[in-house]
């Protein structure tokens, strides 16, 4: 892009949150792969929210560098969180909407994540079911009791033009 000239408008909202489900839903049946982000073929959870933003058009895809399977049992860091805030800014459960993203905890770290596409309902890239598949995040056995943490593109944007602080607890238990 030339630098002289002014960045295109993001498209409205709504717009890009039911781009963002479609989007997402192409995603089904993707084999679950750890570090990879090719559709149809294979994705983990941290690239499927990248694959599935940048399809629509949110942001550009970005590479995550390596990342061991099992590093959220063994080190606090926070290395997907780290790549959420890049691009989204965190809110409470009650705000949450389709298009955004939900984060929860397994092990020391926020590692695990999927996309909301209706109120309790997500997509995310599944080891378990060795798939990306829909959820419901508040009757799945792995999920229910997971701490959880709720994250949304436009609060980032909104944050980042207004310089908000951040407010909202560290850790929400359950969404409630």
């Amino acid at each position: 892009m030339d630098p002289t000239e002014a960045p295109t408008e993001a498209p409205a909202e709504a717009e890009a949150r039911a781009d963002i489900v479609a989007e997402a839903r192409t995603w089904l049946r993707t084999p679950y792969h750890h570090r990879a982000l090719v559709k149809g073929v294979g994705v983990d959870c941290a690239q499927l929210p990248i694959g599935v933003w940048s399809g629509a058009g949110l942001i550009e895809s970005f590479d995550t560098g390596d990342y061991p399977s099992d590093w959220h049992l063994h080190r606090q860091e926070e290395r997907y969180l780290g790549f959420v805030l890049r691009y989204a800014g965190e809110i409470e459960a009650r705000e949450a909407q389709p298009g955004d993203l939900v984060l929860f905890k397994f092990g020391r770290a926020y590692s695990h994540g999927a996309i909301l596409i209706g109120p309790g309902v997500a997509i995310h890239a599944s080891r378990k079911d060795r798939c990306v598949c829909l959820v419901d995040i508040d009757r799945d056995v792995e999920l229910v009791h997971q701490p959880r943490r709720y994250f949304s593109y436009w609060a980032h944007q909104a944050r980042s033009s207004s310089e908000r602080p951040a407010s909202v607890s560290a850790e929400t238990k359950n969404g409630r």
